[in-house]
């Protein structure tokens, strides 16, 4: 699949090039199905922790079935794949195999390696659940078996060789789950498997004769007598229901399919995904233009992950990583909002909007489940990085009118974390009764207090949206009032947003280029500007559009330095800011991916036109040193995604998007209700970043922004590319919105 269609384009490889120092992406290269529950990766270093694959090593240790998210969360429910011939070796150093670099393919529908040590290829192709894997010997295949070792925790096998299958769960995760949480699993062989040739081992690799085992990384070595050719063929199905249940996915997706059947369904679903997006661009470097587009789109695709299941009658069920029950419904998982809520959910609602209100049920399922709405799912609630921002998600869900989901128990749920504090840590927003008392967080009572506050400020602007939807007036208008408290945190003498205390004191030392503290992975010059629903107000803070757009100027051309402030110590944000030269723009990090589009919300679109075109041009690549920084579960992908197109979503919750800079001459979208948009850029190269002047449908259009119900119909937007900036100034009824300007 991958030498024809637009899979050829993409390199699950992009973004690997990482360590715990600095972050090229933060990615794993994984062959699953868009959204699928099962991910499989090649493993290279079990020893690494979440770095557990690098595109240097020349070991392979096995493929792995993996549900992390980030390096900074973890894994869980995983277990490792390996052919063995010889002697048995159980660790993951000592059962390694080298390969070649290029003897290692793979693609998000196939990974392929072939072994040296053993003079085996190893084959598989992703299902839902599980995978369809084909082993192939060469030469002398005596003492041949296949290993199974999981990664963490506790875990049972059981080795069934009249059935030609092995079974068994694995409990091991990161974070607060149920008590009964594990992954239950079925391997099927197309083999005889051999008993007197199998058995377990445990976590410290102590082997034993028995055909079933249990306790700490209790794993199995699986005797098998491959076909006269050599050839194994294996079916792997896994479940968080039960073993019934891994049983009937392993039916579901892959009964009575051979290998190349499994991985022809995969590929066609790829493709499904990727070409709602065709580029029609012939130009200079548009080939690699196209590699990073559709590897970002892949990657936006991935998560977040589906771990409902589908019962006998095919309705959805899933395990509640919540209160451990079996329930009715999707569940999405394996993402964090702070991170989706900014471009990978807003990308979904324009190319794939059914998926993003069945995303929706699922997170009113997770209130439903535990109290709370969802923050950081995987798959527990894993309560990472500052605010509630699952409020944008709903309010752009809302702003774009999609339904499908509970919209009242959706309001239910997050009213109940903007006005009720949950009293532990992990859930709805911490520091809620001194932020409804004082209108921001107090920095003496609670760590990251200006990034926090910001956040729920935004988060009540996207409540006030909802609530106006639902005919709450007075309830929208309450919200909205708090939104606009971010005022309180500006502090004119030194121009930025600054951490105060309870008494209303600015804390004492203030640092521009300091990290920390009061601001989350960013300093002032980072954090300043989360205020997207009022980009005009936080001009008039500054002292008006002219002194912002000097502002924005000076954090773009200075010299990227920082203040290791309050981490004490460089983190890898720090470091991926200052390798290269956009100043205090740091986009390794999603603080920041919204600042070249705060040119054009306060009117003068040229300065968004050459950073979100420099940026795309200088800062991404195909490659396995692809991103500026962290990828985030598609966050970033989908930056580049949405700046490739030309527009952006500056502010969820509005309905628009903000016009940038398209990539390419002409690329098409072919929307869900089989309506068509067209993006062309006449005269576009990479020295004309800049647009002179724009077409909607045919007609001259002088604003800086597109609603998304203009597009539904179908569209063209017609860019005239030029190579000069225009020095024009835009008047605020062409602005997008600000709440200082103008009400939903």
């Amino acid at each position: 699949m991958t030498d024809t269609g637009l899979l050829r384009y993409v390199n699950p490889l992009q973004g690997t090039e990482s360590v715990y120092p600095f972050s090229n992406g933060n990615t794993l290269p994984l062959a699953a199905l868009p959204n699928g529950m099962a991910a499989w990766s090649p493993q290279t270093n079990e020893a690494g922790g979440g770095w557990f694959y690098h595109p240097s090593h020349r070991h392979l240790q096995g493929f792995r079935l993996t549900h992390q998210p980030s390096p900074w969360i973890g894994d869980y429910g995983s277990f490792t794949l390996m052919p063995q011939t010889g002697p048995l070796r159980t660790s993951p150093d000592m059962r390694s195999a080298s390969f070649r670099p290029e003897e290692l393919t793979v693609a998000p529908d196939y990974i392929r390696a072939y072994l040296r040590r053993y003079q085996a290829t190893m084959e598989l192709t992703p299902s839902k659940s599980g995978a369809r894997i084909r082993l192939c010997f060469e030469g002398d295949a005596s003492e041949t078996r296949l290993l199974l070792a999981p990664e963490k925790g506790d875990s049972s096998v059981r080795i069934d060789a009249a059935a030609r299958r092995v079974s068994g769960c694995v409990k091991g995760h990161n974070g607060e789950l149920p008590d009964n949480f594990a992954l239950h699993f079925v391997i099927e062989f197309d083999c005889e498997l051999l008993p007197e040739s199998s058995g377990v081992f445990d976590g410290k690799h102590a082997t034993a004769p028995e055909l079933e085992g249990s306790g700490e990384k209790v794993g199995a070595f699986v005797g098998i007598r491959p076909s006269r050719d050599g050839i194994v063929n294996i079916a792997v199905g896994t479940s968080f229901i039960g073993l019934e249940q891994a049983e009937r996915n392993l039916r579901n997706e892959l009964a009575g399919k051979s290998f190349d059947q499994a991985r022809e369904e995969a590929g066609q679903a790829w493709e499904k995904r990727l070409s709602v997006v065709r580029i029609e661009d012939e130009g200079q470097d548009s080939e690699e233009k196209k590699r990073i587009f559709y590897s970002s789109l892949y990657r936006v695709n991935l998560f977040p992950r589906a771990i409902h299941e589908n019962d006998p009658e095919k309705g959805q069920v899933h395990y509640s990583p919540f209160d451990g029950s079996i329930r009715k419904g999707p569940m999405y998982v394996d993402f964090g909002f702070w991170d989706l809520y900014r471009t990978s959910l807003p990308l979904y609602s324009l190319l794939y909007p059914t998926l993003l209100a069945e995303m929706a049920e699922g997170w009113v399922n997770v209130f439903k489940e535990s109290g709370w709405m969802p923050k950081w799912p995987s798959p527990g609630e894993r309560s990472a990085m500052p605010g509630t921002l699952v409020d944008a998600a709903f309010a752009d869900v809302f702003a774009k009118g999609l339904n499908g989901f509970d919209r009242q128990s959706a309001y239910e749920g997050l009213k109940k974390h903007a006005t009720l504090d949950s009293g532990e840590e992990k859930l709805g927003r911490r520091g809620l009764a001194d932020y409804a008392r004082l209108g921001y967080l107090p920095s003496d009572r609670f760590h990251e207090s200006v990034s926090n506050a910001l956040d729920y400020h935004y988060g009540d602007f996207s409540l006030s949206v909802i609530a106006k939807e639902l005919g709450m007036e007075e309830e929208a208008g309450m919200f909205r009032e708090r939104a606009g408290n971010y005022r309180l945190l500006f502090d004119p003498e030194v121009g930025f947003m600054r951490a105060r205390r309870e008494d209303g004191s600015w804390q004492e030392p203030f640092d521009p280029l300091a990290w920390g503290g009061a601001y989350c992975e960013g300093g002032p010059w980072q954090c300043s500007w989360a205020v997207p629903h009022d980009i005009a107000g936080l001009a008039e803070l500054i002292g008006g559009r002219e002194a912002l757009k000097a502002k924005l100027d000076e954090l773009m051309t200075m010299k990227p330095l920082f203040a290791i402030g309050g981490y004490g110590m460089e983190i890898h944000e720090m470091s991926e800011m200052a390798a290269v030269d956009f100043g205090q723009f740091a986009l390794s990090n999603q603080p920041s991916m919204h600042i070249p589009y705060m040119y054009a919300a306060i009117g003068a679109p040229s300065g968004t036109q050459h950073w979100a075109r420099r940026a795309m041009e200088e800062l991404f690549g195909s490659g396995s040193d692809g991103f500026p920084g962290d990828e985030d579960n598609g966050s970033m992908g989908a930056w580049f995604v949405w700046n490739a197109i030309g527009l952006y979503p500056l502010c969820p919750g509005t309905g628009e998007y903000v016009f940038g800079s398209p990539l390419f001459g002409r690329l098409t979208i072919t929307l869900e209700n089989g309506a068509e948009m067209a993006i062309e850029a006449e005269g576009n190269g990479p020295d004309k970043p800049y647009w002179s002047a724009l077409e909607v449908n045919g007609e001259a259009w002088d604003r800086l922004y597109v609603l998304h119900e203009d597009l539904l119909g179908g569209a063209t937007l017609r860019f005239r590319m030029s190579a000069a900036p225009s020095d024009r100034w835009y008047p605020d009824e062409a602005l997008p919105y600000s709440m200082s300007l103008r009400r939903p």
